[in-house]
């Protein structure tokens, strides 16, 4: 089953979007961005979106 995440519709702090950023840059899969920054998969690909990066799906 998949895990919940507790942090429901929470904004998006300075420090997560530099790390967002970093993590982007460094090439690193959706999965492990979004397990490094408790966020749901979906949410770090609509941030993506919308900051013009590009982060893979490598499952």
């Amino acid at each position: 089953m998949a895990e919940k995440f507790q942090r429901h519709r929470q904004p998006w702090t300075h420090d997560e979007i530099q790390k967002l950023h970093l993590l982007a840059g460094k090439a690193m899969s959706l999965k492990a961005i979004s397990k490094a920054m408790t966020r749901s998969e979906e949410s770090i690909q609509a941030r993506a979106k919308a900051d013009g990066l590009k982060v893979s799906k490598l499952r």
